[in-house]
């Protein structure tokens, strides 16, 4: 009886194998270690490559990766401690970048910045594995963005409504609700698979978010990605690209992704901690040049592919509530659209905190109907009416009746309100969200709701506020 014949496939992983297996090891030693830097005398390799340090008196090694060069050392940025690395430590070139497991098993997993478990739900059996390293989809191959993406937060589905495949920054400072806001829409949002990206977030946060803002329905559709304040900057900056990483490959299979990435200043500011470490000049705030070339290079990698899309929503941490912070403006001008998280709205109970009237979608025209753009535009020139308004409304100047505009500002502002907030445990599809504020504006002041696609009427009605308020806004105008 002959044997059976290998099939094409076995034949080709066998000698994807046998192509990286190295042969001969390249080695150096370690002659110097300053602050975050390792420098090496060799061994043979280039910046971006991962070389392992060995020590005789430990069993452990040490992963570093080669950030640049120094009259002909290596300048090595460890991926884990440099307790126990002393000089004459042995620098072994592994001769490929650092990988990272991909496949359907990550679903409902949670990795290392290094791509291993940290869940105790044992090793993973990866389909393959890529480099963390790649480039972004080319720009005339990207799909247009048409489609709507729903989130389930009504806020953000009418007033800031994101399409598939575009990137959102979320602003805000700190403790204002980033995290609660991430853990809602990965809960509700309509994505084939989540990839959740923890970068310099403390260590305590972590388990309340997986158990406390997920939940158990959003972890078992989610790829959480975890890094900690207290790991190295390289790692932390890894994790990064790493979850960008398992985005792609998701993406690459046709499936819609929802990358949440939390946050892009912690991720600035592990670099700027490794520009400063090799030399690099400090420049706007402190943060060196390398910062502001690295945010485009992951940024861009995220979006509509040929096939899938990645949805990405990248929270940024202002400094002292600061929307012009260096990083924020970076962001800012990279990303499709920006949502603004109010401390002040935080301070009056209104969650999720979103000040729709900050924050801008650059796709709403292409993603919104006619009369969906007429509605949420009624609805912000009433809520900017009374926010030009408010001091004199609320010390008792403004007169009711003075101005038809202000008046009808004032009768639909806590509607309005109520319609912005939302529990946690809440979730709206799209054609509800659109009923719900269809109706806050209409019955508001007695009117029956329009059904659901029918044309605004030509003449201005009681909610459309006498066709628009005069942009002077003020009493008496």
């Amino acid at each position: 009886m002959k044997a059976p014949l290998c099939g094409a496939s076995t034949v080709q992983r066998a000698l994807s194998r046998v192509r990286q297996v190295r042969v001969t090891e390249s080695c150096g030693r370690v002659v110097r270690l300053i602050g975050l830097v390792i420098e090496s005398e060799g061994p043979l390799a280039a910046v971006g490559e991962v070389c392992r340090i060995v020590s005789p008196r430990q069993r452990d090694e040490t992963l570093a990766e080669v950030v640049g060069f120094r009259d002909q050392h290596l300048l090595l940025m460890p991926l884990g401690e440099t307790h126990g690395i002393h000089p004459g430590c042995e620098v072994i070139a592994t001769g490929a970048s650092l990988q990272v497991p991909v496949g359907s098993v990550l679903r409902g997993r949670v990795l290392d910045g290094l791509g291993r478990p940290m869940d105790g739900l044992g090793p993973i059996e990866a389909e393959a594995h890529v480099p963390v390293q790649l480039p972004p989809p080319h720009p005339l191959r990207r799909q247009r963005i048409r489609d709507p993406f729903c989130t389930g937060i009504k806020a953000l589905d009418t007033f800031v409504p994101l399409g598939r495949g575009q990137r959102v920054g979320i602003f805000a400072g700190s403790g204002v609700g980033k995290s609660t806001l991430l853990g809602m829409i990965a809960a509700h949002a309509e994505a084939d698979i989540n990839v959740i990206a923890l970068i310099g977030e403390r260590g305590r946060e972590v388990r309340e978010f997986l158990e406390r803002d997920l939940g158990e329905a959003g972890r078992g559709r989610s790829v959480v990605v975890v890094a900690t304040s207290n790991e190295p900057a390289l790692h932390r900056v890894k994790a990064a690209f790493l979850a960008m990483a398992i985005a792609e490959h998701f993406r690459d299979q046709g499936l819609n992704v929802l990358l949440m990435m939390d946050s892009v200043t912690r991720f600035a500011m592990a670099q700027r901690e490794i520009g400063l470490a090799v030399g690099e000049p400090p420049a706007s705030r402190g943060y060196t040049p390398s910062v502001f070339s690295l945010l485009p290079q992951l940024l861009e990698r995220a979006g509509a592919g040929e096939r899938g899309t990645i949805t990405g929503l990248f929270t940024v941490l202002v400094e002292a509530d600061d929307m012009n912070d260096p990083i924020a403006d970076a962001v800012r001008s990279i990303l499709d659209g920006h949502v603004v998280l109010s401390r002040e709205l935080a301070t009056q109970n209104h969650y999720p905190a979103i000040d729709v009237l900050e924050s801008v979608s650059r796709l709403n025209r292409d993603l919104l109907t006619r009369e969906q753009l007429e509605l949420t535009a009624v609805a912000r020139d009433l809520l900017a009416l009374y926010r030009r308004n408010q001091d004199l409304i609320q010390i008792g100047a403004y007169p009711a009746g003075s101005n038809a505009a202000i008046d009808r500002a004032i009768a639909l502002q806590e509607p309005l309100r109520a319609f912005l907030r939302q529990s946690l445990d809440e979730g709206f599809r799209l054609e509800q969200s659109w009923t719900l504020l269809r109706e806050t504006l209409a019955r508001s002041v007695g009117l029956a709701a329009p059904p659901a696609g029918a044309p605004l009427p030509a003449a201005p009605v009681a909610w459309t506020v006498a066709g628009r308020p005069d942009q002077s806004g003020g009493v008496g105008s």
